[in-house]
């Protein structure tokens, strides 16, 4: 697999974290009856969130591998 399509997955990798992190929040944290439940499920949520920065700054680096590959 070339970096070009690696960066392509960590993209789609990094907006996944932003969906999983609002379907988390929403199905654990924002429906939870117990205060307990509610702040777990936000935990995991913010948790699952934050992987997205990385998985874009992986996509950046493997596209300029890529493009000094290429020249």
């Amino acid at each position: 697999m070339n970096n070009r399509n690696l960066s392509n997955l960590m993209n789609i990798a990094g907006f996944a974290s932003i969906i999983a992190y609002i379907v988390i929040w929403a199905a654990q944290g924002g429906q939870a009856s117990k205060p307990e439940e509610k702040a777990h499920g936000e935990r995991f949520g913010i948790f699952v969130g934050l992987w997205a920065p990385t998985f874009f700054i992986l996509a950046n680096r493997l596209e300029l591998a890529a493009q000094d590959a290429e020249s």
